[in-house]
């Protein structure tokens, strides 16, 4: 190496060279300070020294592209640069020792650290009496791992980080860097390939799409008020209470002017006086996490540690979330393990290994979705998963985790031909690491932060979801019924003239309703790709499809199972769901849209005040059958329950156009009884028909009941029937 003036005791013109280069795979070995000797690279400095309380001193430019070298100074010091006309002055991070402890590197080399984001990411920190930030990340099969940034010019060579040899960690202390800096880290392969640039994969922010660097934040500083919520959140998210989930995406909720996006905190300045008002009990955001691609709605996450910034800080979002806690209002976020997007700058081939995907197709690519899948048997990996979860219900006190496609986790053939999949040890379709890892984030999330839930979406009969893991179950509190919604859906686009031959649409979600603690979901899939709206779907002219839809609202909501509704569903939009532009809230203008709107609250205080409707949603219990069988005339009638001594409700639906005079049904109780909610209230937009005066039952056996009442059952409408207290 021609080039180099001299070469100082211990050093190598090959070691020199490799730090030129950014090749070198121990950048403390070279640089730093060493046995009284200073090792500086500063490619952009023409002249350094070391300045100290005590002097100056002055470091000899040995190689012309910019390695220095010169007798040092004990202790602490600062390096000044020059160039041309500039001077300025910056630590020198080869001086520090290592920030991460060997329990750190223990737990994380074990995949069992608790805390994980506590020790990635970037963090900003005071390390040896000096301000700056501490980057760590995992890339085990790097040959070199380097922070990137405005303040190197997003030169790898510059800030190489030191490599943590059992757990795969890299790390590095850059002194005077503070919040606000943007940053990526640059990795080589094990065979020098300079990868694409990568954003952190425990980044705490990110740029806003479509830029898409790492931006120092540290852990999100937020002084929380939401000591009363906390504290009842356990019994606020019981099997046995009413719990009504509102889903909202929130970059189309409601924009500002010129669909302006609204920011967390003009989101909550709506958002929650609008759910209080409406009377749901809380609110489920799809994916807050940041992701590239809008359109993926944050399904396609590459930020698990981060709240997207198109709406702000994570302050701001820890503010939205408190605010909704003091209005009495639980937070659920859904949250992505399942798949992540092949973005180059993601987690695909992180160090140019298959890191945190399956390297073989058959195991770690979604031909559904054109994303990786991680892999879940490899124990760091699902401790990154794990801290995620964990991260998102410890810092923003979030209520409950809905677990995005769990179907596709535990099946190794999910969506798969023959030959396009690998079966597990013992030669099944189960993922059987996938499972393992789905009961420990349950177990964490739920022993670490008592009261916090998991949710699943999971659409398969797989056993025991929403069991206990010590009684062989996966550990969710709830799982979504998704062939109910299938169902009840497909029997209400019916023309009412066919419903007759399809009542088991309604009835046979009865069957196996109390196999799982089940969710009734009306989400946002079912009004997207071209399904249309839910009004659009409902059968018959349009007065027949707010009635239907009416019918259908007070049907899911008397029937047993916990609720969720999309935005825009609870005042019948009457388009398909996009997520580039707000609802369409001048539909409330329209009394059929208000009066749909209406009774979602009205529903959802009746279902919240009526123990009946709530108490026994998980138990057989809580339901009986009056009568079934009655498909000629599509009316059903059946009974909700309660365990505490509450009177039981009646519900009575008519699905057909036709009012039905001097209609009997059994009732389980002698004396009055009185019609609490009608579906067809002009209130509501409904005709009218209905038994406003109290009917006192009679004598008379009816479905196999020694009391009975005669009723007028309105059109398309659905009635609830409660006793008059004496």
């Amino acid at each position: 190496m021609t080039d180099v003036a001299y070469l100082p005791d211990g050093l190598t013109s090959s070691g020199i060279e490799a730090i030129l280069r950014g090749q070198h795979h121990d950048p403390f070995a070279i640089l730093g300070p060493h046995e009284g000797q200073l090792r500086v690279f500063a490619p952009q400095a023409a002249e350094v020294r070391a300045l100290t309380n005590d002097g100056v001193f002055p470091l000899e430019r040995i190689h012309p592209e910019g390695f220095f070298c010169g007798p040092g100074p004990q202790g602490a010091y600062r390096l000044a640069m020059r160039a041309g006309d500039h001077e300025w002055q910056v630590g020198d991070p080869y001086r520090f020792g290592p920030v991460l402890g060997e329990m750190d590197e223990y737990l994380l080399a074990e995949g069992s650290h608790r805390r994980l984001y506590d020790k990635l990411g970037a963090r900003p920190i005071t390390h040896q009496g000096v301000a700056g930030v501490a980057f760590a990340v995992w890339a085990p099969n790097a040959r070199r791992v380097s922070v990137v940034g405005h303040f190197n010019a997003w030169d790898g060579r510059r800030h190489p980080m030191r490599r943590r040899l059992g757990p795969g960690i890299w790390e590095l202390f850059i002194p005077g860097l503070t919040t606000g800096e943007v940053y990526k880290y640059e990795i080589l392969s094990a065979h020098g390939e300079r990868l694409p640039l990568k954003a952190d994969p425990v980044g705490f922010a990110h740029q806003q799409s479509p830029e898409t660097a790492s931006v120092v934040h540290g852990l999100p500083d937020h002084d929380w008020r939401d000591g009363a919520w906390m504290t009842e959140r356990a019994r606020r998210q019981d099997r046995q209470a009413p719990i009504s989930i509102y889903e909202v995406h929130l970059g189309s909720w409601r924009r500002g002017g010129d669909a302006e996006i609204l920011d967390y905190d003009a989101m909550a300045d709506l958002l929650v006086p609008y759910v209080q008002r409406m009377a749901f009990t809380h609110v489920e955001f799809l994916p807050v996490g940041e992701h590239p691609f809008t359109g993926s709605w944050g399904y396609q996450p590459v930020g698990l540690f981060a709240p997207t910034s198109r709406f702000g800080s994570p302050e701001a979002f820890a503010r939205l979330v408190d605010r909704l806690h003091q209005a009495g209002i639980g937070v659920i976020m859904d949250w992505v393990p399942a798949h992540f997007p092949s973005d180059a700058h993601g987690l695909a081939g992180f160090d140019g290994t298959s890191l945190y995907e399956h390297a073989d197709p058959r195991q770690g690519f979604h031909q559904d979705w054109n994303t990786l899948i991680y892999n879940f048997g490899r124990r760091e990996v699902a401790n990154f998963l794990q801290a995620s979860a964990l991260y998102w219900v410890d810092k923003f006190h979030v209520d409950a985790l809905r677990v995005d496609a769990v179907a596709s986790m535990l099946y190794l053939d999910y969506s798969r031909q023959p030959g396009e999949w690998v079966p597990n040890r013992h030669g099944g379709n189960q993922n059987l690491e996938a499972i393992d890892f789905l009961r420990e984030v349950n177990t964490r999330v739920t022993t670490d932060h008592p009261g916090a839930i998991t949710i699943a979406e999971e659409s398969t009969a797989f056993p025991m979801v929403s069991r206990p893991v010590d009684q062989g179950g996966l550990g969710f509190a709830f799982k979504w019924n998704m062939g109910w919604m299938n169902d009840t859906l497909s029997y209400f686009r019916l023309d009412p003239i066919h419903r007759q031959h399809h009542q088991h649409d309604l009835t046979f979600g009865l069957v196996y309703a109390f196999s799982e603690d089940f969710v009734l979901p009306l989400s946002h899939d079912e009004v997207v790709h071209g399904k249309g709206s839910l009004i659009r779907q409902m059968a018959g002219d349009r007065w027949q499809k707010f009635a239907n839809l009416r019918a259908y609202y007070a049907f899911m909501w008397t029937h047993p199972g916990k609720k969720l509704l999309f935005m825009g569903c609870e005042f019948a939009q009457d388009r398909e769901w996009n997520h580039d532009q707000s609802l369409d809230w001048h539909l409330l203008d329209d009394p059929m849209h208000a009066g749909v709107q209406a009774l979602v609250a009205d529903l959802n205080r009746l279902y919240r005040d009526t123990p009946a409707l709530h108490r026994l949603d998980c138990d057989p219990d809580g339901f009986e059958w009056i009568d079934s069988s009655d498909t000629a005339q599509s009316v059903l009638v059946w009974m909700r329950k309660s365990d505490d001594g509450a009177p039981p409700v009646v519900v009575v639906c008519n699905l057909t156009p036709v009012v039905r005079e001097d209609y009997r049904i059994g009732v389980p109780l002698p004396g009055a009884w009185r019609e609490v909610l009608n579906s067809d209230d002009p209130t509501y937009g409904g005709s009218g028909v209905g038994n406003a005066a109290v009917r006192d039952a009679e004598p008379t056996v009816w479905h196999g009941r020694d009391q009975s009442l005669s009723l007028t059952l309105p059109p398309l409408a659905t009635v609830v029937l409660m006793p008059v207290k004496a």
